[in-house]
């Protein structure tokens, strides 16, 4: 029996609580109105912002709807006095507290996830008071990644695309290259509707499936793609809450354990959580640039069944927060290890196509499992994942996304078409993005030249800027970093001096991103929101185009960090 049929289960089970070993019970929502204190200064707001960020996506989504309808096990909100004794826990006590949203009465709680809130008085009178009298200018938030928002300059051809076909009349002034107005033309004609303000089908727009299999035929070398085992989705995000709603409840008495990488993708962790399942974390080797070891996998593994039942390996190629990209022995060693093991295997490739490292190149996970044999092409169950976000067109703000479903179970699969169809439509103007991210302007065609001039400036400017931010990294003392083999986030190693963070009792890297926030005004994100709780110290970095001012800036000012005492 397959692992997908294993899990398959009723649309709207009862499950009851959610509370079991091996899961966070510190899940708190919040009760009453949004009452702010007063004026909030705009760098505070954009700490806030920072935590927010990383659920805010999730609402009304597939995952939130149905994961409120599973929810009637629980107790009813916490209290106003719950919540505080549980973001005040006493010496040694870590909170985690994770952002859900149930009603019109409930309003974020703007505590970080990761942060051990126990802290001397004395220092946050300060940190209020000094909000008040910044020592910079602006607020660069280089902690997530948006393109846009970080300076990028959209694509010529996208954008024309989406003008045209939002307003048709734009047709008739002739001002638009002749392939774009065949572009629309032909879109409009295959899709059979004449207007983006049209539903979609079901599973997405039919001929936009057909070249999102184009794609991924010509990616993988001609391995064949039908496009009935592609579904489009309202984001990468989406594609993963749908997966795992249907995953991660199962008929059997231990919870469904999902092996998830550390450091990681902070939303899939909270995503695992919302859906009842236990995150299994397995660390990554940094000392091997962030290389994913066997041997750690294997222990992480018979520890999770003391306590649940591991089901799904989730795995991030190229690396998000880590930047690195897996080898083909490495994810051969992985697809063998999933086989063996009865697991379920998701591969998130949303940095596909921002590989730039020296000799490293995107292999798919698909490619790699079709190449093994039959014993391996005909049995192991993949999900892959790939956006509209994370390419060179940067395009977040269009939540647009697919995945690919191979050898999963028909009944497992007639699930997923179920919550498909229940949840949101994916919008036409995002599958419009895709459709051009998976069909781009070819050599020969009147946009190309822009197109390809716009893609590669990109494309330097993200690979210069990570050499950048490894060398003006490693230049610092107490810092390191690995080179950057891809995507657009670094997370380096820093080492805090103990006297300042032990004595306000906080985490080292969540004190170092404090104090560069106070100074500079920069907001990066400590490595403890990406899962690590083993001690380790790491704080991520996401590259942005006019990064160079910003390197100089953080250098004096750790410079000055690092040489402070517990006033500091």
């Amino acid at each position: 029996m397959k692992v997908s049929q294993s899990l398959s289960i009723p649309l709207y089970p009862n499950t009851g609580s959610r509370g079991s070993a091996g899961a966070n019970p510190s899940l708190h929502r919040v009760q009453g109105r949004n009452k702010s204190p007063g004026r909030v200064p705009a760098h505070r707001r954009a700490h806030t912002h920072t935590y927010q960020a990383h659920t805010r996506d999730n609402l009304g989504s597939p995952m939130h709807l149905i994961c409120m309808s599973l929810d009637c096990g629980r107790k009813p909100m916490q209290t106003q006095g719950e919540h505080a004794n549980s973001t005040q826990g006493g010496p040694g006590k870590r909170t985690q507290v994770s952002l859900l949203r149930g009603s019109s009465a409930t309003h974020w709680a703007t505590v970080p996830p990761y942060m051990k809130v126990t802290t001397k008085k004395n220092y946050w009178k300060s940190f209020v008071m000094r909000a008040e009298q910044p020592n910079f200018k602006e607020v660069v938030n280089i902690s997530y990644g948006d393109f846009h928002a970080m300076g990028m300059k959209y694509i010529t051809f996208v954008r024309q695309i989406l003008a045209a076909s939002a307003y048709p009349e734009l047709l008739k002034s002739r001002q638009l290259p002749v392939d774009v107005e065949q572009r629309i033309v032909q879109f409009f004609k295959d899709w059979g509707k004449q207007s983006i303000g049209c539903y979609s089908e079901d599973f997405g727009i039919s001929c936009v499936r057909r070249n999102v299999a184009r794609f991924i035929e010509e990616r993988d070398g001609g391995i064949a793609c039908d496009r009935e085992n592609i579904y489009i989705t309202n984001g990468a995000t989406n594609g993963l809450q749908v997966q795992y709603t249907k995953k991660v409840y199962c008929q059997i008495m231990q919870r469904t354990g999902v092996l998830v990488p550390v450091p990681s993708y902070t939303r899939f962790r909270l995503m695992v959580l919302e859906a009842g399942g236990v995150n299994v974390p397995y660390y990554l080797n940094e000392g091997h640039s962030w290389a994913l070891d066997m041997t750690e996998m294997k222990r992480a593994l018979k520890c999770a069944r003391e306590h649940c039942s591991p089901k799904i390996l989730y795995l991030i190629n190229p690396g998000n927060p880590t930047g690195q990209v897996m080898s083909r022995k490495t994810m051969e060693g992985v697809i063998k290890f999933a086989a063996e093991e009865k697991l379920f295997l998701v591969a998130d490739e949303v940095y596909q196509d921002q590989v730039f490292g020296d000799n490293c190149s995107f292999l798919s996970f698909k490619k790699v499992l079709f190449e093994m044999g039959s014993e391996y092409r005909d049995n192991v169950e993949l999900v892959s994942l790939n956006s509209v976000s994370k390419a060179y067109l940067g395009e977040c703000g269009f939540r647009c996304g697919y995945l690919e479903t191979i050898n999963i179970d028909p009944e497992a699969i007639t699930q997923l078409r179920i919550l498909i169809t229940s949840s949101s439509f994916p919008s036409i103007s995002g599958q419009i993005v895709l459709d051009i991210l998976m069909k781009p302007p070819q050599p020969g065609e009147p946009s190309y030249e822009i197109f390809n001039k716009e893609k590669t400036f990109i494309m330097n400017t993200l690979a210069r800027n990570s050499k950048l931010a490894v060398q003006t990294i490693n230049a610092l003392p107490g810092l390191r970093c690995n080179p950057i083999q891809a995507s657009i986030s670094a997370t380096h190693c820093a080492t805090v001096p103990p006297q300042s963070h032990h004595a306000l009792d906080l985490y080292p890297g969540l004190f170092y991103c404090m104090q560069l926030l106070e100074e500079t005004g920069i907001v990066l994100d400590p490595g403890t929101g990406f899962g690590e709780n083993d001690g380790r110290d790491h704080i991520r970095y996401m590259n942005r185009p006019d990064t160079r001012r910003k390197h100089t800036q953080t250098r004096g000012e750790h410079a000055n960090f690092t040489q402070g005492g517990p006033g500091k």
